[in-house]
């Protein structure tokens, strides 16, 4: 059992002690002195002494986890107790006001004895503490059911004031000052229960807190990456809130950053509202920025296809497409053609029917090759090529590796360039490099160069 738990079922049950002992004095005390306003205050107190006992259950109900049958958890259990104490507060209020307008009527007697001062009077005093310790716990644990309680405990404050102020009136000779006192607990408890029942409803139909939903879309519009938020939708679960957000995405975006803006999107709204959990979707859509290549590429990943060398041109006001389509070497003539024509196909239906597309099958390079270090000798005398190659913009040759294959020989090697320089600039250079060292070396199956800016 977790903190908030034992908290929450430690009050719940302090309350129920507290509820019944007060419902045994101020029965004595209204018997004692005839007092309806007393006796009122004492049906109340045993309304409260059920209704907190229920609360109790429905705390360590709510506090289990999911199950199969209740996805959400129990934390509405809570929320239908609540409910429960506002038609007992109805009923009791129905009862109280149909009694006062008897004894308005009718001529009552009140015997104003110091035990029902005594009484209502420390009832003040504890229900003012427990209202007080609730309320600081309902802050920190924001459960719905001691909510209903600290609420409605306050309530017997104002109630038990005014059922002293009847007593008062009736010492001095003024016995109606009872009833009338009877008929102003009696609505002050209808407003109570008016109160936790509008509450548990809002609840039970799943109506979220007021201003939250334009809160979380505020804030996860401006979460970067999120183009828009298309729906927010949020109900309460006890004492946290559930929700569904929909957000509108760059569908050039790779699946791993589309997951990190969804994280993004849920971490942000719970830095702001910790009660809130957000299962985050999203809508991929088009934006009037993207290039060709970038429209290319998505076309690309959504057939597992790996193009490259994507040229596009302005020939007579209409616009060619090329690129490279990688296929296995060993793939069939006539599937790798069905593979390249729906590339060609997806590319007309993207960019429309009358762009010209034509492409070029390359054979995919394997991509596991078994292979070993090669001599030291070797290495060196290919690092040193290397070096005498690179003269001009790319420097600083360094981590050498030379691996033999069946293939032939395979050459890394990190090199360093200017920061200004672009990608262009820099392949360019690098190609250089790798010509001159191949001629060297006919039996370099592959050289591949990494460049890192100079500091």
């Amino acid at each position: 059992m977790d903190k908030a738990q034992s908290i929450k079922e430690r009050a719940a049950l302090g309350s129920a002690v507290a509820s019944a002992l007060l419902t045994i004095g101020k029965f004595v005390a209204g018997l004692s002195s005839g007092s309806l306003a007393l006796l009122s205050e004492a049906g109340h107190n045993f309304a409260d002494t059920g209704v907190t006992l229920l609360t109790y259950y429905a705390v360590r109900i709510s506090g289990k986890p999911a199950d199969e049958e209740h996805n959400y958890g129990h934390a509405k259990v809570e929320t239908v107790t609540a409910l429960a104490e506002t038609a007992f507060l109805f009923t009791l209020a129905i009862f109280v006001l149909f009694e006062a307008v008897r004894r308005l009527r009718e001529r009552v007697e009140i015997d104003a004895n110091i035990l029902a001062f005594g009484i209502l009077v420390i009832s003040i005093v504890v229900d003012i503490v427990r209202s007080i310790v609730l309320s600081r716990i309902v802050r920190e644990t924001k459960s719905d059911a001691l909510a209903a309680d600290a609420l409605h405990f306050g309530s017997d404050i104002v109630g038990s004031c005014l059922a002293l102020i009847g007593i008062i009136v009736a010492r001095f000779g003024y016995p109606q000052g009872d009833a009338l006192a009877a008929f102003a607990v009696a609505l002050f408890i209808a407003a109570v229960g008016y109160r936790l029942g509008r509450r548990a409803v809002d609840s039970l139909i799943d109506a979220a807190p007021k201003g939250l939903a334009r809160d979380v879309r505020a804030i996860a519009a401006n979460v970067p990456g999120v183009i828009a938020v298309d729906d927010v939708r949020l109900r309460p679960a006890g004492a946290d809130v559930l929700g569904d957000i929909e957000i509108s995405v760059s569908r050039t975006l790779p699946l791993e950053k589309v997951a990190a803006i969804e994280e993004d999107v849920a971490a942000a709204v719970a830095a702001v509202h910790p009660g809130v959990t957000l299962t985050v979707t999203t809508t991929p859509v088009a934006l009037d920025n993207e290039s060709i290549l970038e429209r290319v590429l998505l076309i690309a990943a959504k057939r597992r296809a790996s193009v490259h060398n994507v040229i596009v041109q302005q020939v007579a006001g209409r616009t060619s497409l090329s690129f490279d389509v990688e296929v296995d070497g060993a793939t069939p003539l006539g599937q790798a053609h069905a593979i390249v024509s729906g590339l060609e196909s997806d590319a007309h239906k993207e960019l429309g029917p009358h762009i010209e597309v034509e492409t070029h099958i390359e054979p995919l390079e394997p991509c596991a090759l078994p292979g070993q270090d090669a001599p030291e000798d070797v290495r060196k005398t290919i690092a040193a090529a290397l070096v005498k190659a690179a003269a001009g913009k790319i420097v600083a040759i360094h981590r050498v590796r030379v691996r033999q294959t069946v293939g032939g020989l395979i050459v890394n090697y990190h090199c360093r360039a200017d920061a200004r320089l672009t990608v262009d600039q820099v392949h360019d250079a690098v190609d250089e490099v790798e010509e001159l060292v191949t001629a060297e070396f006919p039996n370099i199956l592959r050289i591949i160069g990494h460049a890192e800016p100079m500091n």
